[in-house]
């Protein structure tokens, strides 16, 4: 991936391009533009590794009722 921006220096914020499209990435599922899935995709880690770096910066996880109806179905409770 090329990333080009005008004006910013990477070096200079003390940041790698892979902690810049992390930030980004957080950034974006925190606004609730992206899911976790493609938040942890577009920062090239694991799910569970990008859902323990919101926690350690006290994001929170987005889940809804939808979801909760879904993962409770998929382990065959019903309420």
């Amino acid at each position: 991936m090329t990333l080009k921006l005008e004006g910013i220096e990477l070096d200079s914020l003390k940041m790698s391009v892979d902690k810049f499209i992390l930030e980004i990435a957080i950034l974006l599922y925190s606004q609730g533009r992206v899911s976790m899935g493609k938040a942890s995709e577009l920062a090239k880690m694991n799910r569970i590794i990008f859902q323990e770096e919101l926690g350690k910066r006290k994001v929170p996880v987005n889940y809804n009722e939808t979801e909760l109806d879904a993962d409770l179905a998929t382990l065959g409770i019903k309420l």
